[in-house]
């Protein structure tokens, strides 16, 4: 009988060492965000294009675009040199596997056209989510901003 024990304790053992191993950890959401807002703040729009998913959407108020080509073309490139110093405050975030959000309120300094005017602060939400390709590399699938009226900077 103990034999047949000692064989069931192993099994169990070696069972429970392998599920362990197939549990991933989530993907830090903190870190894609960053990687995110470092590449914004530095205005390397070919970083931004690596991160963005064939797939993506943006949402701002009425304005909706969406697939790579048009996100990276109306939203980043369009807007990267209106805006600096992008900061957000995460409120809520979460992760798994396959799929990883932030939602919160961010700050930017914004740049106005004639550059005798005096630079403005923009706030709103925010909402970024990422999912995870099928080569198994996180890209950002969908971001939503609401700004409010943009305030002269103090």
């Amino acid at each position: 009988m103990k034999p047949y024990l000692l064989m069931f304790v192993f099994a169990a053992l070696l069972s429970s060492c392998s599920k362990m191993d197939e549990k991933k950890e989530p993907v830090n959401v903190q870190q894609l965000n960053q990687q995110f807002i470092g590449a914004w703040n530095s205005k390397n729009s070919a970083q931004l294009d690596t991160l963005l998913a064939e797939d993506v959407h943006f949402v701002q108020g009425e304005v909706h675009y969406n697939g790579k080509s048009e996100v990276s073309q109306k939203w980043v490139r369009e807007t990267m040199g209106t805006i600096e110093n992008l900061r957000t405050f995460a409120v809520s975030s979460g992760a798994d596997e396959n799929i990883a959000f932030e939602g919160g309120t961010f700050t930017v300094d914004v740049i106005p056209s004639d550059r005798q005017l005096p630079k403005g602060e923009g706030e709103g939400n925010f909402m970024l989510v990422w999912k995870k390709n099928e080569k198994g590399a996180w890209k950002l699938h969908y971001a939503q901003l609401e700004d409010h009226p943009v305030q002269v900077a103090r």
